[in-house]
């Protein structure tokens, strides 16, 4: 198979065995990625397996552009049922960095982990082989740790999957590390330490063949090309640091992915979220940036915690902590010093490691409000998301977005992003920055041929937003299957991510022929196998479908990376969202006009058997019809 090594392997750790599957049992219908991830689990999971159970299937994917260079498709994702969602479900974190590509050299395209070793243990996967290691010497050590112990046992070429102490205590939002400092959520740091798996080295030489070099030769140039004309500035370093550039394995031309490095040697990965998190509180605090927020980082990533819902709970407890509810005596933690490193350190450690009342924080920010009371609850107010991380991209700022947190079990920052950052690169155009990557006049094009008319590009009204939504939704499938990265295939690069341009790079791949209509039929496919898991997890369609109150509640009064709250109105004309809240009865009716384009009952919110069937999801249809989830 080209652009695939053409091979799944199913490990059981209970009993030490395993058995291959040929990718070419999925691949035609699904691509990789998430798709494939989403057949695998709805074919191995059973309903009603709770998260941390062994029989949760534990699912590592990658898709058929991954080790090959020019096309940022070396991404690979985690999927399984959350432990960090309320409900428990099918979830999904999505990594960078070199470790899948190098899954792929190991003659795998994906790695389905089933059972609960006897006792700690790590997985060695080297050319298709698999071989179950003791990892007792490991356990209780950090990821960075871990990672080091295992390359000079192994050799320095080995990739190296691993959590910290967080995921071994089972702590609800524990996280994952690769090489690169690659970061994974989503609370699957949980579900390895509940399997006993300490990580998973791959190495390998088998490198993927493209049906037509040529061809990719001529695309991987032209979308380097692209890039070059849209150059990016790396942040600034904290005062005393040092920092360089570093994409991740195949990228295009490097985005702001930067390593940084402490005056005493120390270095890591410092971008995005989980890299900045904590910056505006040591600014704060010290007055000034420094090193401090790279030290967040690291200290997050060791112990394994998802900066991200660290943010939140910091967040909260700052709030509690002013309205007297919590106190520096009552909860441990050195709150009246919140962004200093003393206080990132101590909340990391006991939260990890569950001592004291970082034991309740454990169970993540919501569970631990309810815990202390309704006064406390009541503070997650209108910032933390159901999985527990703060609410980027916020539907009361941009409306198409409340359809993408209705409908997703965790914040799906590139569907919710491709609307939010591109709003951000208009205001660049408003504001009279120079070579600014959308004008009013790209919004509007990006409106018609990516959203579905320009009636989505009104930030006033609710009209158009149902059909981007779902329009949105199916390129995105097809990107997070293929792998590809969203920093380097946003839409705002208007010649780079058509989904014509996406369907070239697959066909010059697999040789299997790909074109505009076809994509999006694909990741319609895709979706719908993930709408059905989430179905049958949850037992409900559109009830299941909502947004916290408060976003209907509270007006709106900030948002990230738009102080004036700006957006675009009627005839591309500047707009505030200022004061703005989610109108419940409008995204009732988005809702119904949503799941009409879907081809799914309107009251229920469930899919038909028609379309299901139409999809090539009969299997999907006949399991849903047994348990009376389908229309």
């Amino acid at each position: 198979m080209h652009g695939y090594a053409g091979s799944i392997l199913v490990c059981d750790l209970s009993r030490r065995e395993t058995t291959h599957i040929p990718t070419s049992d999925y691949a035609p219908n699904f691509l990789g990625g998430r798709g494939l991830a989403a057949c695998l689990y709805w074919q191995q999971a059973v309903p009603g397996t709770a998260a941390l159970d062994p029989a949760n299937p534990f699912i590592i994917v990658t898709g058929p552009l991954a080790g090959l260079t020019g096309l940022s498709g070396s991404r690979w994702q985690i999927c399984a049922k959350s432990p960090s969602l309320t409900p428990q479900s099918f979830n999904y974190s999505n990594l960078g960095g070199s470790w899948g590509a190098h899954l792929k050299f190991a003659g795998l395209d994906a790695l389905v982990i089933r059972g609960m070793a006897e006792k700690p243990t790590y997985l060695f996967l080297h050319d298709g082989a698999c071989e179950f290691r003791d990892a007792s010497h490991l356990w209780g050590m950090g990821a960075t740790q871990v990672r080091e112990s295992l390359k000079a046992e192994l050799g320095q070429d080995v990739r190296v999957l691993t959590m910290g102490p967080a995921g071994e205590n089972l702590v609800s939002f524990a996280g994952l590390l690769a090489d690169n400092d690659a970061s994974g959520s989503s609370g699957f740091g949980a579900v390895m330490g509940s399997k006993k798996l300490k990580a998973v080295a791959v190495l390998g030489t088998n490198r993927p063949e493209p049906a037509h070099p040529i061809k990719l030769r001529e695309l991987t140039d032209l979308l380097r090309e692209l890039k070059r004309r849209r150059p990016q500035q790396a942040p600034s370093p904290p005062r005393g640091m040092n920092a360089r550039r570093q994409a991740c394995f195949g990228c295009i031309a490097g985005c702001l992915r930067s390593v940084m490095e402490t005056a005493s040697g120390r270095r890591g990965k410092y971008l995005c979220g989980s890299g900045i998190f904590y910056e505006p509180l040591v600014r704060r605090y010290y007055g000034e940036l420094n090193e401090v927020s790279f030290l967040a980082t690291r200290l997050c990533d060791d112990y394994g915690l998802d900066a991200n819902a660290i943010e939140a709970m910091i967040v909260w407890l700052s709030r509690c902590y002013r309205a007297g509810i919590l106190t520096d005596q009552n909860s441990g933690l050195p709150l009246s010093k919140c962004g200093s490193l003393e206080f990132i350190e101590e909340l990391v450690r006991k939260v990890a490691l569950r001592e004291g009342f970082g034991d309740m924080l454990a169970q993540g920010t919501l569970k631990a409000a309810q815990t202390l009371g309704s006064s406390a609850e009541k503070l997650c107010g209108d910032y933390v998301f159901r999985d527990g991380t703060g609410s980027g991209y916020c539907p009361r700022m941009y409306i198409t977005n409340a359809l993408f947190f209705a409908l997703e079990p965790r914040q799906n920052f590139p569907q919710t992003g491709e609307v939010g950052g591109t709003v951000w690169r208009w205001l660049d155009w408003l504001n009279g920055v120079k070579n600014p990557e959308v004008s009013s006049d790209d919004m509007r094009f990006i409106a018609r041929h990516f959203w579905g008319s320009e009636a989505a590009a009104d930030f006033s009204s609710y009209r158009g937003k149902a059909l981007a939504v779902k329009m949105i939704q199916d390129r995105h499938y097809v990107k997070e299957s293929a792998i590809l990265c969203s920093f380097s295939w946003h839409i705002s690069a208007i010649e780079i991510f058509r989904p014509e341009v996406v369907a070239e790079v697959l066909s010059a791949v697999t040789g299997d022929r790909h074109n505009e209509s076809s994509i999006y039929q694909l990741g319609e496919r895709i979706f719908n196998l993930q709408r059905a898991i989430h179905v049958r997890e949850r037992q409900c369609g559109r009830e299941g479908d909502n947004l916290p109150e408060f976003w209907y509640t509270t007006p709106l009064k900030e948002s990230f990376m738009n102080p004036k709250l700006l957006a675009p109105g009627p005839d591309g004309q500047s707009i505030t969202r200022k004061g703005s809240v989610v109108d419940r009865g409008q995204f009732e009716l988005m809702k119904d006009e949503y799941y009409r384009l879907r081809g799914w009952d309107v009251i229920t919110g469930l899919q038909t058997e028609s379309k299901l069937t139409e999809l090539g999801l009969v299997d999907v249809a006949r399991e849903l019809r047994k348990v009376n989830l389908t229309r």
